[in-house]
């Protein structure tokens, strides 16, 4: 059950109540992804991120990393649903630059602006799915939740249908778009194709069988 609700307010800890939360956190991590308090007041950790892209994503080669312009390095795949990455990050990172850092980290060339960072919570055997603010901060629901991810998890989507801006997709992307399209066509086709030539093929047999003479 998918649910949009209002951002919770960020409420704000002192030095001390970060240091117990984290010391909380740690005792009771089972992954060993600990957090870590630094002397400024800023801590670092890990964070969970489940990918559910319905579009596909452009990945670029090797050879074109750094490259601003589109080319033909460039291939554009559905990515496997249920895909989990982790990212080590820190408090002040914001959910716009967790979203950068994480399609950075895979070579994603898509505008950044194409998704959007989604907050899972498990309440009252009901699950709750909230669009997380771009300003909000990770790693502070990380660690006000608690390392379980029954509790909180972190999803990444693109935005919703009528939220998609376009304008945002390269012209190699789109051509790339249609071109899986194109195929999962003909993909579709050949197979209504396939079953229709069997059944076209068990009936003409079982008329054989009834035709025969004697």
């Amino acid at each position: 059950k998918d649910v949009q609700k209002e951002r919770e307010p960020h409420v704000y800890l002192s030095k001390e109540e970060v240091k117990e939360k984290i010391q909380s956190y740690n005792s009771s991590v089972t992954d060993k992804l600990k957090m870590t308090l630094n002397a400024n007041g800023i801590y670092t950790g890990f964070i969970k991120v489940q990918m559910e892209l319905c579009r596909p994503i452009t990945v670029q080669s090797s050879q074109s990393q750094g490259r601003s312009a589109p080319s033909n390095q460039e291939t554009a795949f559905y990515l496997p649903d249920g895909c989990v990455n982790t990212l080590h990050i820190s408090s002040t990172n914001t959910v716009r630059e967790v979203i950068e850092a994480l399609l950075k980290k895979f070579f994603v060339a898509d505008n950044p602006a194409k998704f959007a960072l989604y907050k899972r919570c498990h309440k009252e055997d009901q699950v709750y799915t909230c669009k997380l603010s771009d300003r909000e901060h990770p790693l502070y629901l990380r660690l006000v939740a608690g390392p379980k991810t029954e509790m909180l998890s972190f999803v990444l989507r693109e935005h919703e249908t009528g939220e998609v801006m376009w304008e945002a997709f390269s012209i190699p992307e789109l051509q790339n778009f249609l071109r899986i399209l194109d195929k999962e066509e003909n993909d579709q086709l050949q197979m209504l194709k396939n079953r229709y030539a069997a059944y076209r093929g068990k009936l003409e047999e079982a008329l054989c069988g009834v035709l025969k003479p004697g």
